[in-house]
């Protein structure tokens, strides 16, 4: 096998952030962490309202901590969106400033 067959040559094309981006990548992000809230939400109530119908130990211990593990994946993900969603608008409003310093500076 060729390397070149692998690897596909494709021009790198620079894409210059803006703050219309940022913030449009923050709406979406904001909005898939409040997706993953309520989806966390509704499986910890699902499981809070389905109690575990065993009297062995061993099966109540497990089962205990995968849902314990399943609400904590599902809340590591919204609290992951969440914060990216705050890095964008702070990185956009960042970039805003910048751009309105740049023009004044500019106009003197």
């Amino acid at each position: 096998m060729n390397d070149q067959n692998l690897t596909p040559q494709t021009d790198a094309k620079q894409v210059t952030t803006s703050p219309l981006r940022c913030l449009t990548g923050a709406v979406i992000s904001g909005g898939m962490g409040f997706a993953a809230y309520s989806l966390m939400i509704a499986i910890a109530t699902n499981f809070a309202t389905k109690p575990i119908h065993s009297i062995n130990p061993l099966v109540v211990k497990i089962s205990s901590a995968v849902r314990t593990l399943v609400v904590g994946v599902v809340a590591l993900g919204s609290g992951i969106f969440g914060i990216v969603a705050i890095g964008l608008l702070a990185l956009g409003l960042q970039l805003l400033v910048q751009q309105l310093t740049k023009q004044k500076s500019s106009e003197n």
